[in-house]
């Protein structure tokens, strides 16, 4: 039998200024101009530029205030909020940093579909041909496999074919620019970028493709003593330039480029600059736009506030009047507390590695985590992890994320911490400085670290040694 009863519980909700506000922080300055271009576009009752000081809305009657709690205290929307309390760089009007270049480019599929139409191909050919540089994916490579291929054909195109005809097309498609496109596979991609070579007669070249075809796996784990066993090479000079050779290809024919691209140019968020051992920190123009609530809406409402007529159509216009303006009145809150939050962590994180910002040396980074920002500027470790993943500040010696500041802590043989990217920079020069021939192994490097004072143990060198993209001491290996 059901009962029915009352529960009461609590529960934790985000208002609209806060889902606001966690947008607009998130988001790096060069798309906070497109983000308020929206919201202009969007929202009428926000304009461009400084509030006035006339632009003050007169009170309501006491009646009209009773009347309704729906209706909209003007004041509250139009009060003048004071820019003075942060340091801009650059301020004004400077027409020509609203505009990002933008380099564009021809995508991959379009580059490769101009190159079929210049072989002379019959209707039926070129359906197969355009199927198949339709299958090639963004790196070059055309990872699926013909007979699905052919089954599409059959079933899009209501054509015919065979494995035989698709790969002769392939082969084709393989003869175009950049070299190695179409490849189903790395040893593919690397044969086909040799085939092009117009010195196939010289001894590297013809070396570089014995090895990639009778020995690419034992290629691609660095045994080079077994590749000259198995290829009857007693000249080690010769096993090391075809190697050299190979290495000099393109894995990647197609890069990375999938469609138009957006260069995008690396807009510091802060500037921070050195006065004569004083550090002054200016937030960028770009993250302070000038945006007030739009004059005639206000009146529009103090003329609701004058007007003698209560019907419904005049009501549903007060309705939408007071949506947009409050809309504008949050999002010119939202930036005004993104402008805060910015500069308070930013603040907190000069201070914590004031002795690095002084002088830029990489020995002087203090461990530092979320944790340690949010605890001084007394805010959750999420709203600083956004500022630090999205924003990075101009220095007299680099632009760097802010996240390039945050690190562990590993201990000493002295019992100091150090920051986890001083250990790293102490791996990365043992790993240049060891012999190609025979490279270090984690335990060893484990204890050269030790040996230089740093407390680590193999698996954090492991990690470290991943993160620096360094690959095993197998394959640094080099003859």
């Amino acid at each position: 039998m059901q009962k029915l009863g009352l529960t009461q519980s609590l529960q934790q909700k985000l208002s609209p200024q806060q889902i606001q506000f966690i947008k607009l922080l998130q988001i790096p300055t060069a798309e906070l101009e497109t983000r308020v271009e929206e919201e202009l576009e969007d929202n009428p009752a926000l304009e461009e530029g400084m509030e006035e000081a006339d632009e003050v809305s007169e009170e309501y009657s006491e009646e009209e205030t009773q009347e309704s709690n729906d209706d909209l205290d003007v004041e509250d929307y139009l009060r003048d909020d004071d820019f003075s309390g942060y340091k801009m760089q650059g301020d004004g009007d400077n027409e020509e940093d609203k505009e990002m270049p933008i380099a564009m480019h021809t995508t991959l599929n379009e580059q490769l579909l101009d190159q079929l139409g210049f072989l002379k191909l019959d209707d039926r050919q070129t359906a197969i041909g355009r199927q198949l540089i339709g299958s090639i994916e963004s790196d070059g490579y055309i990872r699926r496999d013909l007979e699905a291929i052919i089954n599409d054909l059959a079933f899009s195109q209501n054509i015919e074919t065979d494995i035989d005809e698709v790969e002769e097309i392939l082969r084709k498609i393989q003869h175009f620019d950049p070299p190695g496109i179409g490849a189903r596979n790395l040893q593919e991609c690397l044969l086909l970028q040799l085939e092009r070579r117009e010195d196939e007669r010289n001894v590297d070249v013809f070396v570089a493709k014995k090895i990639l075809e009778e020995c690419f796996e034992e290629f691609t784990k660095k045994h080079y003593d077994k590749i000259m066993k198995r290829l009857d090479i007693e000249d080690e000079d010769f096993v090391k330039d075809a190697i050299e050779l190979i290495r000099k290809l393109n894995p990647k024919p197609g890069g990375s480029s999938a469609g138009l691209v957006r260069t995008q140019y690396l807009i510091p968020d802060f500037i921070l600059t050195n006065n004569n051992g004083e550090l002054e920190i200016a937030l960028n123009s770009r993250n302070a736009p000038e945006l007030r609530v739009s004059r005639s809406y206000s009146e529009m409402f103090q003329a609701y506030d004058k007007s003698d007529k209560k019907d419904k159509k005049l009501k549903e216009t007060v309705s939408f009047v007071k949506q947009k303006l409050d809309a504008a009145k949050w999002f010119i809150d939202a930036i005004k507390q993104r402008q805060t939050t910015l500069l308070n962590t930013m603040r907190a994180i000069v201070d914590f590695q004031y002795d690095y910002f002084l002088e830029g040396d990489e020995s002087k980074l203090r461990p530092m985590i979320l944790k340690d920002i949010a605890n001084i500027i007394n805010m959750d470790i999420s709203t600083v992890s956004r500022v630090a993943n999205s924003k990075s500040v101009q220095t007299d010696f680099g632009i760097f994320p802010l996240k390039y500041f945050f690190s562990e802590g590993i201990a000493t043989d002295s019992g100091e911490d150090v920051s986890s990217r001083e250990v790293k920079n102490e791996l990365k020069k043992i790993i240049d400085d060891e012999d190609k021939s025979r490279p270090l192994s984690d335990d060893k490097l484990e204890k050269l670290l030790k040996a230089k004072g740093y407390n680590i143990a193999r698996r954090t060198v492991a990690k470290y040694r991943e993160q620096l993209n360094i690959p095993v001491a197998r394959l640094r290996k080099e003859l």
